[in-house]
């Protein structure tokens, strides 16, 4: 939705967004937390502050001096979209999925194109894409693992997410081979079914909705959007800290970036949320002076 008038003056730049807040506890709970060792980028940020108004943010937009490139995506190759999306669509967290056939045959696979999707209820998304479309757009051979995936998720008998940190990216990402499909793919990492064993959160889950989505030109099914129900969840108490949830900086999660770039987190730092009731005078008088100003 087109933000008002008032709230783009209060923002200090004109922005298309969904301006209303997700959930009253979360603004509470987050008021109160310690900040990091890194400050935001711009402490000193006032109501009403434009980006011009900082030395980052002027340097930010000279670059648009540059222009832009507009790409039509119904005319451009697939192949070179691809590694354009990954590399800007950034962090990505990595969902590493572990399954089981039906005849007991563990399997394990890495997925980027995830995250969770629901509050209420404990839904995650990944999207599977087919071997035949995987092989057109990256160039490169099938991977096993995600062959059996498939077949494994949907079989009934439930699947896990597991997160992956920085002490076994090497082996994480070695399950990403393209073995043969009768090989076993679990190379180093000891899976304790059904849960990957050396990861500090992982999620047992049963399949709510597996969506397969075509390409509205060529009819084919380039991706399966899974939807994964989280049933149990495991974590390391080791990595929470005294308010019950996740300490980053033992935790150590691995995102993934462009092409076979991986990040760690670097600098971490907090913005608390604005809450209405405690900025409402402080808003409203910033709006009056610019008004003021403008006249």
């Amino acid at each position: 939705m087109q933000l008002s008038n008032g709230v783009q003056r209060l923002i200090g730049t004109p922005i298309n967004a969904d301006s209303r807040s997700t959930s009253r506890y979360y603004r509470a709970s987050t008021m109160s937390l310690p900040p990091f060792d890194r400050q935001p980028p711009n402490p000193s940020w006032t109501f009403a502050q434009k980006i011009e108004n900082t030395e980052s943010g002027r340097n930010w937009l000279e670059g648009e001096k540059q222009g832009w490139k507009v790409i039509d995506t119904n005319r451009e190759d697939t192949t070179r979209l691809y590694p354009l999306m990954i590399s800007a669509i950034v962090p990505r967290p990595i969902a590493f999925v572990s399954s089981v056939s039906t005849t007991g045959v563990e399997n394990l696979a890495p997925f980027s194109l995830f995250n969770m999707v629901c509050i209420r209820l404990q839904l995650l998304v990944y999207g599977l894409t087919s071997t035949i479309y995987a092989v057109k757009v990256t160039n490169n051979p099938p991977l096993a693992a995600r062959q059996r995936h498939p077949t494994n998720v949907r079989n009934g008998l439930g699947f896990t997410v597991n997160i992956i940190s920085e002490p076994f990216i090497e082996n994480a990402n070695v399950t990403a081979i393209n073995a043969p499909p009768e090989f076993d793919d679990g190379l180093s990492i000891h899976v304790k079914a059904p849960r990957v064993k050396e990861s500090a959160f992982s999620l047992e889950c049963e399949l709510f909705q597996a969506i397969d989505i075509t390409h509205p030109i060529s009819g084919q099914i380039t991706t399966t959007m899974i939807l994964a129900h989280v049933k149990y969840i495991h974590v390391r108490n080791d990595v929470l800290n005294e308010r019950g949830v996740i300490d980053i900086a033992k935790y150590k999660p691995i995102a993934r970036l462009g092409d076979i770039s991986y990040g760690g987190l670097g600098d971490v730092f907090r913005l608390p949320r604005s809450v209405w009731d405690q900025e409402k005078e402080r808003i409203e008088q910033v709006l009056e002076t610019r008004e003021r100003r403008e006249d």
